[in-house]
């Protein structure tokens, strides 16, 4: 009898106490914090991304916008989240810019955060009016030769993605210009077509239409191959700079802390996801490049891209904020 009560007592431990050490991931619905509002580029991307990755986990992936504050309110929220595989933050490199440029964050942009799986990334293109001098990198070298300290480019602010990506071009390839911030893309665009500043540094998705028609022209793009829809225009690596490339890339990171074995499973879940025909169409059509990538290499770039964003503000005498 005692043998059989001891065989009972182990069997309701274990029954008791497995759930505990090995539950189903997920058993319930995963958030996935995007870090700007509704209709952005990277709410748009994450919307696209959280339908197919829903399907492979068997669990709704909802999309909780936290905007504001340049995207550190989100990723404050993400970083402060608890490292269980129920909250995903969909990151853009506007996290590692955003590092670079605030002088006291509520988070560490690199050590709270591990990284899960790079999705998707875009070129910048240096877009002008069609009658602009330039239409090459090469020719854009000579005028700023010609015309020292005359040159200018827009961005759709101080501290964002294009313009610490226009400060890295210019240094890299000698060109003098001076960065004119506004408020927002069709501000930028307009003070381009109206000759009120030479050029515009912008990610391709809102270009790509105007490219096409002619009514802009890309000067040159910024990633280190072509992009299969702007196939003519050469990149800045092809200009004699090999080492350039630049992109706006996305990637979903949860907290740090994170159980390895979990880091894993969402990685594995992630890029089934991003084999979904109809999210490679969709993201395709728009210019993105669909890609996964290992936990460890995305987390090591993470911080790469801190430490580079951060050298390019210092060069440029860009204040912190």
């Amino acid at each position: 009898m005692k043998t059989h009560a001891l065989i009972a007592g182990l069997a309701t431990a274990i029954a008791f106490t497995a759930p505990a050490l090995a539950q189903a991931w997920p058993e319930r619905p995963v958030n996935m914090i995007v870090a700007y509002g509704a209709g952005g580029g990277t709410d748009t991307l994450a919307r696209i991304v959280a339908d197919p990755l829903s399907r492979v986990v068997g669990q709704p992936v909802v999309v909780e916008n936290r905007a504001g504050a340049g995207g550190t309110i989100g990723a404050a929220a993400a970083a402060q989240a608890n490292a269980d595989g129920y909250t995903l933050y969909m990151m853009a490199n506007g996290h590692t810019v955003a590092g670079a440029m605030y002088a006291s964050l509520p988070y560490d942009p690199v050590s709270d955060f591990q990284g899960i799986s790079e999705v998707a990334s875009m070129p910048l293109v240096v877009i002008a009016r069609p009658d602009f001098e330039a239409s090459t990198l090469e020719e854009l070298i000579a005028l700023s030769k010609e015309r020292p300290g005359e040159l200018n480019f827009a961005s759709v602010g101080v501290g964002s993605s294009q313009h610490f990506a226009g400060e890295l071009l210019a240094e890299t390839a000698g060109i003098d210009m001076m960065h004119i911030p506004y408020q927002n893309t069709p501000e930028a665009l307009a003070a381009v077509l109206s000759g009120e500043v030479d050029m515009l540094v912008e990610v391709l998705a809102p270009m790509l239409g105007q490219i096409t028609s002619g009514d802009i022209k890309a000067i040159v793009a910024t990633s280190a191959e072509r992009h299969p829809k702007i196939p003519e225009v050469a990149t800045v690596a092809e200009g004699g700079f090999a080492d350039f490339d630049v992109s706006t890339w996305y990637g979903i990171a949860v907290p740090a802390g994170t159980d390895a074995a979990l880091v894993g499973e969402i990685n594995a879940a992630v890029a089934e996801a991003l084999k979904d025909e109809a999210l490679i169409q969709q993201l395709g059509e728009s210019g993105y490049i669909v890609q996964s990538s290992d936990p460890a290499d995305f987390t090591a770039k993470i911080g790469s891209e801190v430490e580079r964003w951060q050298q390019v503000r210092v060069n440029a005498g860009i204040d912190q904020l």
